[in-house]
């Protein structure tokens, strides 16, 4: 067996795309575990492969049609989810980055092997995985870790050898797409988020934020570009007078101007998330990513309201279906949603199925590093995991 086996190797590399945070979120933490099982890890941001600028316009287009016009995101989403468009994106993709993808999975400067496994965090790295993985140019197998509770097709590449899921819902939208190896396996959320271990913690998570100690406060959050309508969001909270509402608005400056001019609480990037949901008593989200399974993994009550078109409005109802999030769909309902969260049990079974899930996303990765997968192998060591897990 050859010295660049990739049986030999413990090296991992991870594809990500910094298109809102949910995706390199996932990455990097998945990268912290896997380096604590002495893996040699590299990550990559799969829009530095796109030739030119179009890396970054794609993450600018995103970011600015979330801010200026929502409802285009939605159209987005929906006209790239049909077949057609879809192949169309799946192989353009994955052709404008082929050269430089294989560039990262190849040797390294210090010659070492090949790696033992490469993870996509990013739907269009996986493409450009799965039609390596088809070519016979990557010899490792190729895992998806679907950062979403919902499952857009273009996440999904007949190449790719396993999809990893935060549920159940997910894994079964992700089979129904013809993925392959699907297995349960939990969100990738830092230990840091993890519930208040007595009122003094969370007496003095409001302290470092400057928040008010004496009223209920909800902690809206909608990603890190300040995506969707929180201005209207907060002050329908607001109007409820159930809580207090406490907005994130990461990089968005303008909506801070907004909300502070309503006289609102509001906050712009914060390097502290998991000590700011811990001083909260209840999150409402609009996107249904990595901010979503962070309150949960906090233990706090999570509602959806006001989601962003497209992939928000997918997250919501996957969420909903799966019984971690509740969707209110409508201004009428928020009373009663909110008033069910800041009076019901702090951490429902679901949350704590999101805090602890049964199997750690980096144990199976772990696992299937150093396999040699055809079809039939493939279908054994997700068999197994399903079993120990």
């Amino acid at each position: 067996m050859s010295s660049d086996d990739p049986r030999h190797s413990r090296r991992i590399v991870i594809l990500t795309g910094s298109v809102g945070g949910g995706h390199d979120g996932a990455a990097y933490e998945l990268e912290h575990r896997l380096r604590a099982m002495d893996f040699t890890v590299e990550t990559y941001d799969y829009l530095d492969f796109l030739p030119g600028r179009f890396g970054a316009l794609l993450r600018d287009s995103y970011t600015t049609s979330l801010r200026v016009a929502p409802f285009t995101w939605g159209l987005v989403a929906n006209v790239t989810g049909r077949r057609p468009v879809a192949g169309m994106l799946r192989a353009a993709s994955a052709a404008l980055a082929r050269k430089d993808t294989r560039r990262s999975i190849g040797r390294t400067a210090d010659l070492v092997a090949e790696p033992a496994a490469v993870v996509s965090t990013y739907p269009l790295a996986s493409q450009a995985l799965g039609r390596l993985r088809r070519s016979g140019r990557l010899n490792a197998p190729a895992i998806t870790f679907l950062t979403d509770m919902s499952v857009h097709p273009l996440w999904i590449s007949s190449g790719v050898d396993f999809h990893l899921a935060l549920h159940e819902v997910a894994a079964e939208d992700a089979r129904g797409r013809g993925a392959k190896g699907v297995q349960v396996c939990g969100p990738a959320v830092p230990a840091a988020f993890h519930p208040a271990a007595s009122e003094e913690e969370k007496r003095k998570a409001r302290a470092q934020f400057g928040l008010p100690q004496d009223e209920p406060l909800a902690v809206l959050v909608s990603g890190a570009g300040g995506m969707g309508d929180v201005r209207k969001s907060a002050r329908e909270v607001a109007d409820t007078g159930l809580a207090r509402a406490v907005v994130v608005c990461g990089r968005n400056a303008s909506v801070r101007e907004d909300l502070e001019a309503d006289g609102a609480i509001a906050l712009g990037w914060v390097d502290d998330m998991a000590t700011l949901l811990r001083g909260c008593d209840v999150a409402v989200q609009n996107a249904g990513g990595l901010s979503s399974l962070e309150a949960l993994a906090t233990g706090l009550p999570t509602v959806t309201y006001r989601s962003v078109p497209g992939h928000g409005a997918a997250n919501a109802a996957a969420l909903d279906k799966a019984g971690w999030v509740p969707w209110v769909r409508h201004v009428r309902d928020l009373p009663a949603a909110l008033q069910a969260a800041l009076t019901g049990v702090p951490t429902t079974s679901a949350a704590r199925a999101a805090a602890h899930p049964p199997t750690d996303p980096a144990d199976v990765i772990a696992e299937l590093a150093n396999q040699t997968v055809d079809h039939r192998r493939r279908r054994r060591i997700t068999r197994r995991l399903r079993l120990t897990g």
